[in-house]
C-alpha cells in the first residue's frame, strides 16, 4: 500500500509550490502538512517523497528564468571552447553556482541519517522557524542593499550557497530564508539576493530529488502520486515565483519574519497539546 495517497500528494504539491522559494521553510510546512494528515515525517519514503517533488519547483525555476539559464549556459560553453570568453561575468558565475553547491553536498551526504532521523522531528522545525526570523529580521535591517545582481563575487556565491547547510540541517530555518538573508548580509539588494537565491538552488534541490527518487518508489510510495504531486508543485512553484520577486522589489521581509513567528509559535502549541506527533 502506498505510503502517500493522491489526495495526500495534491496538497503536499500545493505546500511544497507556494513554499519552496518563499523565505518560510518548505521542508518545514510540509513536515508540518504532514503531521497533520497523519503522515510519518521521519519515514524514509516520505522524506523522499518530499524530496522528489522539489524537482517540480525546480522545473518551474528552469522554465521562469530560461532565458537566464540559457545566458549563462551559453557563456559558459563558450568559456569553456574559448579562453578569450572567461572574463565575462556570466561564465564566471556558472562556475560559482558549481563550486557553491559543493558544501550542501558534501554535507547532505555526511549527515544523511541525522537529518532522516532526530533532525526531522517538528520540535527542530518549530525551533528554527522562530530562530531563521530572527536572522532573516536582522539581515533585512542591517543590510545596505546597495550591490545588485552584476556586483556578485565568488566570495558571495559561496558564502551564499553554503548557507543552505543551515536549512539542510534544521528543517524550518528554510533554504531560501539562510540564502537570501546570508545575500542581505554581504549587502546585495532584495531582488538580487532573491535571483541568487533561485540560481543557487538549481543543482541541490534536482540533484537531492534524483537521489532521492529510489527510496520514494521502492519505500512504498507509488508512482501516482509522485507524479502528482511533482506536477501540482510545478504549476504553483511558478506562479511563487513570478509573486516573490514582483513583491520583494516594493516590500521588506517582515511579513515573513511575522508568519514565520506565528507558524512556529503555533507548532509548539500543537506539539504540547498533543495534537501534532513529534
Amino acid at each position: 500500500m502506498s505510503t502517500i495517497g493522491i489526495g495526500q500528494a495534491v496538497v503536499l504539491g500545493v505546500v511544497e509550490g507556494v513554499t519552496e522559494f518563499l523565505p518560510v521553510s518548505s521542508t518545514g510546512h510540509l513536515k508540518i502538512a504532514e503531521g497533520l494528515m497523519d503522515i510519518p515525517v521521519d519515514d524514509k519514503a516520505v522524506v523522499a517523497f518530499t524530496a522528489v517533488i522539489q524537482v517540480g519547483a525546480i522545473a518551474a525555476v528552469l522554465v521562469y528564468f530560461f532565458r537566464d539559464i540559457l545566458r549563462f549556459v551559453t557563456a559558459w560553453g563558450r568559456g569553456l571552447a574559448d579562453s578569450s570568453q572567461r572574463t565575462s561575468h556570466d561564465y564566471k558565475f556558472t562556475w560559482w553556482v558549481i563550486y557553491a553547491t559543493i558544501p550542501i553536498v558534501v554535507v547532505g551526504l555526511a549527515a544523511k541519517p541525522l537529518i532522516e532521523g532526530p533532525l526531522a522531528s517538528l520540535w527542530v522545525v518549530a525551533g528554527s522557524l522562530i530562530v531563521g526570523s530572527g536572522v532573516m529580521w536582522a539581515a533585512d535591517r542591517l543590510g545596505r542593499h546597495q550591490r545588485g545582481e552584476a556586483d556578485t563575487t565568488f566570495k558571495d556565491a559561496m558564502l551564499v550557497g553554503s548557507s543552505q547547510i543551515l536549512a539542510l540541517l534544521f528543517p524550518g530555518f528554510s533554504r531560501s530564508g539562510a540564502t537570501m538573508s546570508t545575500a542581505l548580509m554581504l549587502d546585495l539588494d532584495r531582488v538580487a539576493a532573491t535571483r541568487l537565491s533561485f540560481f543557487l538552488g538549481l543543482p541541490a534541490l534536482t540533484g537531492a530529488g534524483l537521489y532521492e527518487l529510489k527510496d520514494a518508489v521502492g519505500g512504498g510510495v507509488d508512482a501516482a502520486p509522485l507524479v502528482v504531486g511533482t506536477l501540482v508543485s510545478f504549476v504553483v512553484a511558478y506562479a511563487s515565483i513570478a509573486w516573490l520577486l514582483k513583491f520583494v522589489a516594493k516590500h521588506s521581509f517582515n511579513a515573513f519574519v511575522i508568519y514565520r513567528i506565528a507558524v512556529g509559535a503555533l507548532v509548539f502549541a500543537l506539539l504540547g497539546a498533543g495534537v501534532l506527533p513529534a
